[in-house]
């Protein structure tokens, strides 16, 4: 496998990581629940920041 094909691989795992992240964050909060921190980090959130929001 080339390498340009291994960055557009490695870029579409990234892409798909971080709009799963989103869907499982916005369905936690809507639910009333405090997303994962993985989630919100995967996201370039601060789980400690956030659980200051209200």
């Amino acid at each position: 496998m080339s390498a340009s094909i291994k960055n557009r691989v490695g870029a579409f795992g990234r892409a798909f990581a971080l709009f799963g992240a989103a869907v499982s964050a916005s369905a936690a909060v809507e639910n009333n629940r405090r997303p994962h921190a993985r989630d919100l980090e995967i996201l370039g959130i601060d789980p400690q920041a956030f659980r200051k929001v209200r």
